[in-house]
């Protein structure tokens, strides 16, 4: 009728339990904040890719019409003829009138520059939106340094 229970059931206690749940936790502030970071380090490599991309249509449309956009026609140069059209315009130079950077903020594009050496300024915001910044906040450009300054 009454059955004796076994002294040699096995089972985790409680203290067991508490243990491996500490283990997990410490493994997962260990490695959250590396795999958080990933979509938005995806985001500035994609504008990265995508500056590249306008750059190079950039110099398709200098090759065609001799001059590179004014800040005025802008990066939409690339895409539909400015006003007035330039009579060696053979756009479009891109293949989609996509000029967002991937935080949804326009990429902005300066021609004339004060920047020596180059002949075009190009370059996002990065993830603030803002000028400056650092990590993933920089700024994302056409040019090669180490900060931006504003301008």
């Amino acid at each position: 009728m009454f059955t004796q229970l076994k002294s040699d059931e096995s089972g985790l206690t409680l203290i067991e339990l508490t243990i491996v749940i500490v283990i997990l936790g410490i493994l997962a502030a260990f490695i959250a904040p590396r795999v958080m970071d990933w979509p938005q380090k995806a985001n500035v490599s994609k504008a990265k890719t995508e500056i590249s991309s306008l750059k190079t249509a950039l110099e398709m449309y200098a090759i065609a019409i001799g001059e590179y956009p004014t800040t005025e026609q802008g990066l939409n140069a690339l895409w539909l003829a400015p006003s007035p059209t330039p009579p060696n315009w053979d756009g479009p130079y891109i293949g989609t009138p996509s000029f967002e950077d991937p935080w949804g903020n326009p990429y902005v594009y300066r021609q004339p520059v004060a920047r020596p050496g180059y002949d075009y300024e190009l370059y996002s915001m990065g993830k603030d939106g803002k000028v400056g910044g650092t990590g993933l906040d920089a700024d994302i450009t056409s040019w090669i340094e180490e900060n931006t300054a504003a301008y």
